[in-house]
């Protein structure tokens, strides 16, 4: 745990750990893929109430059956919500065409975010989605999650004030949320393969106290995953209670691989 002391004399915590290995972000990549819609409304190239149409090529499969069909016409703010909320893959793909996976990249590097690319639209199962404009694997790694939600609970980013909002109402709540308290509140996001578990957001505890807390790790998707990421919290829940005061700030903490959750 370390405290800085930034120019406005608050009190900053940090802990982090980071053994430097490069993790697929897999639905994580939706965060900054939000901010980039954000950045787009801020700079007048859209708008929460416009629309685009669903199409056949962005369709794949979802953990939660997609609303989206192929024909319907979605706003910007659904395909968001849906995105965040649900970790909707066809809404995702359908944001990567309308934003441009290049101008996207640009938006967040412009913002700071220099690592997150995005490359590829996202499949839900095998077959991958035909992406015939996919120049890799997308990028988005667990320093820079930790950076993006630190800045949306600061309210330094684009529709930050909105974007916190949609993800205080994730339905995914089987990973860090298992290990929480009466009272805390958890605008997260998860992100799963075969491969890869993760969870971060922004917590808010009972008591107060606001800390951003990002967990990456190659663990597989699925109940033991889930259940550990749960040991985790419940055992640093203590910890943050004890370290923080509300009165003295935001606070980070983040992690990268399985060995906090060994």
């Amino acid at each position: 745990m370390r405290q800085d002391r930034d120019s406005s004399r608050a009190v900053r915590r940090r802990w982090e750990s980071d053994d430097g290995r490069w993790l697929y972000p897999a639905s994580m990549i939706k965060l900054p893929l939000a901010v980039a819609a954000g950045q787009a409304i801020r700079k007048g190239r859209l708008a929460w109430s416009s629309a685009t149409g669903v199409e056949e090529a962005n369709m794949t499969a979802n953990d939660a059956a997609s609303p989206l069909v192929p024909g319907y016409r979605a706003r910007i703010d659904e395909l968001v919500t849906l995105m965040l909320q649900r970790s909707d893959n066809v809404a995702t793909n359908v944001l990567f065409d309308v934003l441009g996976r290049e101008r996207a990249t640009t938006d967040l590097h412009a913002l700071g975010f220099r690592a997150t690319h995005f490359r590829r639209k996202l499949s839900g199962a095998e077959p991958l989605i035909v992406d015939p404009q996919a120049t890799g694997r997308n990028s988005f790694p667990a320093r820079e999650a930790a950076a993006l939600v630190t800045a949306l609970a600061a309210g330094a980013l684009p529709e930050a004030k909105t974007l916190r909002t949609i993800l205080a109402g994730s339905v995914w709540n089987e990973k860090l949320s298992r290990g929480l308290g009466p009272g805390d509140a958890f605008a997260h996001k998860t992100g799963d393969t075969d491969d890869v578990a993760h969870d971060g957001g922004i917590l808010r505890l009972a008591g107060g106290g606001s800390w951003t807390i990002v967990v990456y790790t190659d663990r597989p998707s699925g109940e033991a995953t889930d259940h550990s990421f749960g040991v985790f919290m419940e055992a640093l829940r203590p910890l943050l209670v004890e370290a923080s005061d509300a009165r003295e700030g935001a606070h980070t903490a983040s992690a990268n691989g399985a060995v906090l959750l060994a």
